[in-house]
């Protein structure tokens, strides 16, 4: 319960913070919210999505941030993400 408060909590500071370039244009960037669609298949095991898979593959480059940081690591350290990245077809990160 206290880890879906966390993700909840980050859900709404990432999505206040979004970077904008100098024409209003989302910047290309990591974003750890856009992964929400992988939670129910790195925590529980369940297939994963292909909005997931999608998502994950968009964000291939910020894998190894996420590893290092607590608050996403789930996404690319849980006992569940490897089996998620190699659905996915996308390289366990050797960072």
């Amino acid at each position: 319960m206290k880890f879906m408060a966390v993700m909840v909590i980050t859900l709404v500071i990432v999505s206040m913070s979004s970077p904008r370039g100098f024409n209003g244009v989302v910047a290309q960037s990591c974003v750890p919210t856009d992964l929400m669609p992988c939670l129910p298949a790195v925590t529980g095991g369940n297939q994963p999505a292909k909005e997931c898979c999608d998502k994950l593959t968009e964000q291939k480059s910020c894998l190894c941030g996420y590893m290092k940081n607590p608050l996403y690591s789930v996404f690319v350290s849980s006992p569940f993400a490897p089996k998620v990245l190699e659905t996915c077809n996308i390289p366990k990160p050797t960072c």
